[in-house]
């Protein structure tokens, strides 16, 4: 039977190392805790793991957990350890050879970690790694988060702007719909459409991929054709790098619905690669003054000049918001979306005669999403990264 560890990642609860000072979520809610039961697993709970997401330690003991208070033995004797983000250095220091840690590790920008991690062969499963395939919907937290982000994104745009977002009609006048400008038309985006619709806006959005173009109509939003040419998308839905003359031609075609917009958000990034700047400062300088622009790439480089990672600055009298972790302001339904993100894939491959996980690498979604195994970097993609 194996055991697993729900790491406590909660600031003011968890060590001083923890690898993010805001983290809220939890990586299992009471509720995944007794479908792992059910399965034959032996769970330990960090106590307080839940308890900025809403759910108490005394809930996850009624669902059959162990709570404990010691987390490096408790590493130390679990089979699985599961995190929302990625073992802290004091952690690193606890894992030994065979364990499995599960999470979003950021293996593309976590390289020292992962290669450390890697050296005392524990197997390493990445979350942002989960294809997107048919099959695998259930347990793409990537998606599952970044829908979360796109809703509060918006909500974040709200509480910065100082005008509302529906048009109201009164006997002291007519005040117009705000205008919102979203760029980039993924699972983030269309999220920050139908929420900025339903607030009343009047939404316009822009994707390099024409071919969301009915998607982005379909949730009521009107879709900015830009000539860039031949595009294109990965076998995974991702939007493909644009060349420099493209990249000018978006630039060229937005200026004048950013200039326009109350609020600009834009959500453009590249798989395992850094961001490009797609609104510029001079960009910014047309835009009026109250604007809200909301930088979902901020932590990885930004999407717009001059946006900072886990701040709000001010650029000329526009309120440019890059606060990130997005999905950790909602962190009730984060927790259980993730929480069931996680569920899913270890009950597809659970043994729950044996309460074991098996790593069967003949499958494609193992074969993508587990990094590292047995002393060595599995993922063709991370390899040719590190190298370069």
């Amino acid at each position: 039977m194996s055991t697993i560890f729900v790491v406590n990642e909660s600031p003011g609860i968890a060590p001083q190392d923890a690898t993010t000072a805001t983290e809220r979520r939890c990586a299992a809610t009471p509720a995944t805790v007794k479908k792992l039961k059910l399965a034959n697993a032996s769970i330990l709970v960090e106590r307080g793991a839940g308890t900025l997401s809403g759910y108490q330690d005394s809930e996850y003991e009624e669902a059959g957990a162990q709570l404990v208070d010691d987390r490096a033995a408790a590493i130390q004797s679990a089979d699985i350890i599961l995190y929302v983000s990625r073992p802290t250095a004091s952690d690193v220091e606890a894992l030994s050879a065979g364990k499995l840690v599960i999470g979003h590790l950021d293996p593309f920008f976590q390289q020292p970690l992962i290669e450390q991690l890697t050296a005392k062969n524990v197997s390493l499963l990445s979350m942002e790694m989960i294809p997107r395939t048919t099959r695998s919907q259930k347990m793409d937290a990537l998606s599952s988060q970044t829908n979360l982000a796109g809703y509060v994104m918006v909500m974040e745009a709200v509480q910065q702007l100082p005008t509302i977002l529906p048009m109201m009609m009164t006997p002291s006048g007519t005040i117009k719909p705000a205008k919102v400008f979203i760029i980039g038309a993924g699972v983030a985006g269309l999220q920050a459409i139908a929420t900025a619709k339903r607030l009343g806006a009047s939404v316009l959005a822009f994707d390099t991929r024409e071919v969301v173009a009915e998607q982005v109509e379909s949730l009521g939003a009107k879709f900015l054709k830009i000539n860039l040419g031949e595009t294109g998308q990965t076998k995974d839905g991702y939007a493909n790098a644009l060349t420099e003359e493209q990249m000018q031609k978006q630039k060229d075609g937005q200026k004048q619905a950013i200039a326009e917009s109350d609020i600009v958000i834009t959500t453009a990034q590249l798989f395992g690669r850094k961001p490009p700047v797609i609104v510029t400062k001079d960009m910014l300088a047309e835009m009026k003054p109250g604007s809200v622009v909301v930088d979902m790439a901020a932590e990885n480089g930004g999407n717009v000049e001059g946006s900072e990672g886990g701040k709000v600055v001010d650029v000329n009298g526009v309120k440019v918001v890059g606060t990130g972790n997005w999905a950790n302001q909602v962190s009730t339904d984060a927790s259980a979306m993730y929480s069931n993100n996680v569920f899913n894939l270890l009950d597809e491959y659970w043994d729950k005669e044996k309460g074991d996980f098996l790593l069967d690498f003949e499958d494609d979604i193992l074969t993508a999403c587990v990094i590292a195994h047995d002393g060595s970097v599995r993922s063709e993609m991370l390899q040719k990264h590190y190298q370069a």
